[in-house]
């Protein structure tokens, strides 16, 4: 749609659309924190009363550990995927819908500021969202962290890769059912498939091998990794798989972009 290369005398200019998006972006979920930030607050707080405290001590330790503490992180994991993805399909869509998007891409504001813009909202309300569900969990179990660095990069990779998912898909969506489709029929599935409530070593040898293709899995075990120090995946190969994604992502973002898929009428 335009050269997103940016030419020294725009930088300035490139920066200010830069903020203006992201601020937007960020201003929208805290203004309606009710329905962004109260939700899934409430949701994962009944996950670990119910699995934690009622059906946690019936199943056992697992991995060595309570089983509460082994489903906090997988938990904390599930409310990131969930509000960052949720929060750029959400809004791009929305932009398409009441054709304000037009406004930037008349603009000449280059197509990696438009795509950045919009992840930092979706990242901040992923990261916000599991700092929140973080302090919940404390209430019920004081779970170690090992490793802050590993906990904190693959939160903000995971946020980083599951935003630019919602963007994709708010690209392609024609109408509100399209942006309820993915999240319906994928992500839930691979989420609960992903290890969060069990170990994949439970599994026999087929299923656990089919596991492996989940890569929400990936994801789980890393950041559980972070906090206990125990993970099915090596996390090496973790960090790869999520890093290869978010490189796919961002490439088929800006070609999506680039070429006026779903936005040029």
């Amino acid at each position: 749609m335009r050269n997103s290369a940016v030419h020294p005398k725009y930088a300035r200019q490139t920066l200010i659309a830069l903020r203006t998006i992201a601020w937007k972006e960020t201003h929208r979920y805290l203004r309606i924190w009710l329905q962004t930030l109260l939700p899934p607050a409430i949701t994962m707080t009944l996950y670990f009363v119910i699995f934690g405290n009622l059906i946690g001590p019936r199943i056992g330790p697992m991995s060595g550990h309570t089983y509460i503490e082994f489903i906090v992180p997988g938990v904390i994991m599930m409310s990131v995927i969930t509000n960052a993805y949720m929060n750029v399909v959400s809004s791009f869509f929305g932009a398409k819908f009441q054709r304000h998007i037009e406004e930037i891409l008349v603009s000449p504001t280059p197509n990696y500021t438009i795509l950045v813009g919009y992840l930092a909202g979706g990242v901040g309300r992923g990261l916000l969202t599991g700092l929140i569900v973080t302090l919940i969990s404390m209430a019920f179990t004081q779970v170690p962290i090992q490793h802050p660095a590993i906990t904190i990069s693959v939160a903000f990779l995971t946020a980083l890769l599951f935003s630019l998912g919602g963007f994709i898909n708010g690209i392609f969506a024609r109408k509100f059912d399209d942006i309820a489709i993915v999240p319906t029929f994928i992500l839930t599935p691979l989420t609960y498939l992903g290890g969060v409530f069990y170990s994949i070593e439970l599994l026999p040898g087929v299923w656990r091998e089919l596991s492996l293709a989940n890569p929400i899995l990936y994801m789980v075990n890393a950041f559980r990794y972070g906090f206990l120090g125990e993970s099915d995946i090596p996390i090496q190969t973790a960090y790869s798989i999520i890093i290869v994604f978010i490189i796919i992502s961002v490439c088929f973002s800006l070609y999506l972009l680039r070429r006026g898929v779903g936005l040029r009428t």
